[in-house]
């Protein structure tokens, strides 16, 4: 517990991290208690004039359809965020997966899955985003997929590299001598270890994420209308910038301090996690 209180209390010290991580909370209970602090229904087309301008009634202005921009972000926060973190989740249990897999074994496995990484790390992750979108058709839970299976690669080198480090410590090779099998070490073992490594690495990446499945449904090929999702918004928003700037400001902003907040996160739990970082 002593150990829990001071960790925080390091996190809490660095400006940044704590402003991150208050405006991560605001996004997430916003989200969270959209139905109860949206004034209208974000899908309702007769909830104001169209194209009205922000004003008392109105905090975010009003979109072409009429419907009312404040309540859409908010709504759209919980698509956004939730298909965020999902994504993260599934990269970290198949990268992390992969990584440990290829840094136990080793040899001529490890030496063709490397090259295969290194040849998926060649692409921008959108594009492979793209690429596993066309073939698994458009919406959010396949964008969601796509976007994991882009970041698959990035997790799975830095987890096996992690892996080539800790299997040459002695408990490591105590666990050979005392007859444990391959798949114990690596869950018990191997696993437990790269734990710090593992909540940097998906912190650190879930901005990238949400932007990314942004990206996909700004293009079209993730949330399909009339779902409030913040790239599906900036889509709807892109041929009214010059006369209805509004549309495509607020949820560009919402987009930004979440890519921020968890950005600032990330970096500070880096810094705390890293035994090697001076500045812990």
């Amino acid at each position: 517990m002593k150990r829990a209180w001071a960790f925080l209390r390091r996190f809490a010290s660095h400006p940044g991290a704590l402003a991150g991580l208050i405006i991560l909370l605001i996004l997430l209970g916003a989200a969270i208690f959209a139905p109860s602090l949206a004034p209208f229904d974000p899908a309702d087309n007769d909830a104001g004039p169209q194209l009205s301008a922000p004003d008392a009634t109105y905090w975010f202005g009003v979109d072409l359809h009429g419907r009312d921009i404040f309540s859409r972000v908010l709504w759209g926060g919980r698509y956004s965020l939730a298909v965020g973190v999902a994504t993260i989740c599934l990269a970290l249990v198949f990268g992390s997966g992969v990584g440990i897999f290829l840094g136990f074994i080793g040899g001529k496995i490890d030496a063709i899955g490397s090259r295969a990484i290194d040849v998926l790390l060649g692409f921008p992750a959108v594009v492979l985003a793209i690429l596993v979108v066309v073939v698994l058709g458009v919406g959010l839970i396949n964008v969601a997929i796509a976007v994991a299976l882009a970041q698959v690669p990035r997790f799975a080198r830095v987890v096996r590299s992690d892996v080539l480090v800790v299997k040459q410590l002695p408990f490591i090779e105590a666990a050979h001598s005392l007859g444990a099998g391959s798949a114990r070490i690596m869950l018990r073992h191997l696993l437990p270890n790269i734990v710090p490594t593992l909540v940097v690495l998906g912190t650190l990446n879930l901005g990238e994420a949400i932007l990314q499945t942004a990206t996909l449904s700004f293009l079209g090929l993730g949330a399909q209308p009339p779902t409030s999702e913040w790239g599906a918004m900036l889509n709807d928003g892109r041929d009214y910038m010059r006369y209805a700037p509004w549309m495509m400001l607020f949820p560009g902003l919402a987009l930004f301090l979440a890519s921020m907040s968890v950005n600032l996160i990330g970096d500070r739990l880096s810094q705390l996690l890293d035994p090697r970082s001076l500045r812990r």
